[in-house]
């Protein structure tokens, strides 16, 4: 039997068939990726899945968002080493369920709650089936789907904890989102600081910088962990593998680098899994320590899964 020849114009001929799955165009607020997609595996007895809810493609103005302290060159030389382009970033939101047995954590609520509910729907999971929402912080793309388009709690059973810092950060600004999705609410949160453990096996840890009081959490079951490092690194290359680099959404960038260069220290000696809102999806991963204060993003491929 004649053997089939593999060609490269038949390989991309191929590729171009292939559905898109997470790389949608770019998109207003809240709209969805074109199919709410989920990842769930296991720490311990926990079941953690990661929520696809939504992606975004920004191809201008990348270096006013990323690497804003260093030079064209350097950066075009970084992006070029990664095999990634220069001028053009695919961003990812993505939010977390963990169930505990007892109960049904989510971490952030996404840009709004419609792709939510469709991204929690993929993953067999009903709104009102939440026990607990915890911010990690108030940035818009994390709280926008606390209500729904009456302005009513999209997660009617939930309890709701946040930091306390970052409350009364918000609370001192006019910053819009946070007075129509948050700060009517108030009273339904519980209001925490790091080293806290709103759920038994679910710890907060201190991550200021991206926000004054932004928080990841330690989520560890029979000895295995997943840190959910939420927005400490925004990009897996021009963020994570390069802490130093000032990212424009950082209010302190300072504090910002500093964090990023701890947690990421402790993940990568302890060889913990984490997960990043912003990571491409599933949004999991390992970290390695480089020389010269980088570190490696490694994507979680089949080793975790259920």
């Amino acid at each position: 039997m004649t053997q089939p020849q593999i060609t490269r114009r038949g390989l991309m001929a191929g590729a171009a068939t292939l559905p898109a799955i997470a790389a949608t165009p770019a998109f207003a607020a809240g709209h969805a990726a074109a199919k709410p997609i989920h990842r769930t595996f296991r720490r311990g007895s926990f079941e953690v899945t990661t929520l696809l809810a939504g992606s975004r493609l920004v191809d201008e103005g990348i270096q006013n968002i990323f690497g804003m302290n260093v030079s064209p060159e350097d950066f075009a030389e970084a992006s070029a080493a990664n095999f990634i382009p220069a001028d053009r970033s695919q961003f990812y939101f993505t939010p977390t369920v963990v169930r505990t047995g007892s109960e049904l954590v989510l971490f952030d609520t996404g840009l709004n709650a419609s792709p939510m509910k469709a991204a929690l729907a993929e993953a067999g999971i009903a709104p009102e089936d939440i026990t607990l929402v915890i911010l990690t912080h108030m940035h818009g793309d994390h709280i926008g789907g606390m209500t729904d388009d009456s302005g009513a709690l999209a997660y009617p059973n939930a309890r709701y904890v946040a930091g306390q810092v970052e409350y009364d950060h918000w609370a001192g600004t006019d910053n819009k989102g946070f007075a129509a999705k948050v700060k009517p609410f108030a009273e339904q949160f519980t209001f925490i600081g790091p080293g806290e453990s709103p759920v038994s096996g679910i710890t907060s840890v201190d991550a200021f910088g991206h926000t004054p009081g932004h928080m990841a959490y330690m989520v560890e079951d029979g000895g295995a962990g997943v840190l959910l490092m939420a927005d400490t690194a925004n990009h897996y290359v021009w963020s994570l593998a390069y802490p130093d680099w000032e990212v424009r959404f950082d209010i302190d960038k300072a504090a910002a680098a500093a964090t990023r260069k701890r947690i990421l220290d402790m993940v990568a000696a302890d060889r913990i899994p984490l997960i990043g809102y912003h990571m491409p999806f599933p949004g999991v991963g390992f970290v390695t320590a480089e020389q010269g204060d980088r570190f490696r993003y490694i994507p979680a491929t089949y080793q975790l899964d259920l």
